[in-house]
């Protein structure tokens, strides 16, 4: 068996033990990231039913659509569970939930379903286990994944130094002149350039579009002096995913109220980076970066929590944000991003991915923070 292979096993029976302990008799798993990191299959989303069914007691098995054989058997999934093939016109949920019954040797009386499983499967699979309370695989899956091994994290190490790759090639492409889409696109080409398989997101906010956290792109002209956002991640081909935030100027000089709050935005992803190690919680890491801003007189402009977990999904637990009470520890990988944005003028942020060792912290993304004046 492939190091691969032998680290999904390890993880389909921490999931089953786990399943066990919560009174879950069978988790249901549909494509997505859970699928992925239980087995390594990336299986598409189709009305073809792919369900991983993982019993409490008993083997694992994969159901699949026939014409979808090859594409699991490439993933490597049948080193670690027994795939088996439905046709066209055969009862896929039933076959997934006779398996759950044999493997316990009885119907299943609680099945934990992918958090994310389409609503029509849901109820597909209540009329077929209607004597099964439904859960959410969640909460057995997700203290699995909060925690990442050392593969795991020097994947998102690797994923974060393919994008540190791109901002630093942003003079490139960065100038007064072009508008945001057309920069997004060589920021795009550059993402799978440097080693991503796909992208995920590609934000450039210029001017007053810097001030909308999610804006994407649009047809502005950027112009001299413009601040400018990029936030940038896509994922990488062994799925784990980055994501980094860097500000620039377009040529010429920072409007002052712009120079002046992103001093204290890099001071307050200092002072936020500065707190992470194990032991303290997700909201006093959003404390560290809120004080800063919220001291200097920009508090009403910071209007997101401070960071996101990170792995196999762009954004999942632990989140960085006021009042969570989830204490860190080694293995967690989330962003630290505070942004600071004057509606109808500009905006800034400063994103890094950060893990937590057994003493405090490392930043996956090592790029420069500090405001970056681009020539053209």
């Amino acid at each position: 068996m492939s190091a691969t292979g032998g680290a999904h096993r390890d993880r389909l029976a921490a999931a089953a033990a786990s399943a066990a302990a919560a009174g879950i008799d069978t988790l249901l798993i549909t494509p997505g990231a859970d699928l992925r990191y239980l087995v390594g299959y990336d299986a598409l989303p189709l009305e073809r039913l792919t369900c991983l069914v993982v019993p409490a007691g008993g083997p694992a098995t994969l159901v699949v659509p026939r014409l979808e054989l090859g594409a699991a058997s490439a993933s490597g999934a049948g080193e670690v569970v027994t795939v088996i093939t439905h046709e066209e016109t055969d009862d896929a949920f039933a076959l997934a939930a006779r398996h759950a019954s044999e493997a316990l040797g009885r119907e299943p009386r609680t099945v934990g379903v992918s958090d994310r499983m389409w609503a029509e499967q849901v109820l597909r699979f209540r009329s077929i286990l209607p004597g099964a309370e439904q859960r959410t695989a969640g909460e057995v899956l997700r203290p699995l994944r909060l925690r990442k091994r050392p593969d795991e994290i020097d994947a998102l190490r690797g994923a974060a130094q393919a994008i540190d790759r791109v901002h630093a090639r942003m003079g490139e492409w960065l100038r007064p002149g072009r508008t945001e889409s057309t920069v997004g696109r060589d920021i795009a080409d550059a993402i799978i350039a440097e080693g991503h398989a796909a992208v995920n997101f590609v934000i450039v906010g210029s001017g007053p579009n810097g001030a909308s956290p999610h804006h994407h792109t649009a047809e502005r002209v950027i112009e001299v002096g413009d601040p400018v956002v990029v936030d940038i991640g896509g994922t990488m081909p062994d799925g784990y995913c980055s994501d980094c935030t860097r500000t620039y100027v377009a040529g010429g000089k920072a409007p002052s109220d712009f120079a002046e709050y992103y001093q204290v935005l890099l001071a307050a992803q200092k002072s936020s980076c500065e707190v992470v190690r194990p032991g303290v919680t997700s909201h006093s890491v959003d404390a560290a970066a809120r004080e800063v801003i919220a001291d200097a007189g920009y508090g009403e402009l910071f209007i997101h929590r401070t960071g996101h977990g990170i792995g196999l999904e762009e954004h999942e637990e632990p989140y960085i944000v006021a009042g969570s009470e989830v204490v860190l520890e080694p293995g967690m990988c989330f962003s630290i991003e505070p942004g600071i944005y004057a509606s109808g003028r500009h905006g800034a942020r400063i994103e890094d991915i950060v893990v937590v060792t057994e003493d405090g912290v490392e930043r996956l993304d090592t790029i420069d923070r500090e405001l970056a004046v681009l020539s053209g």
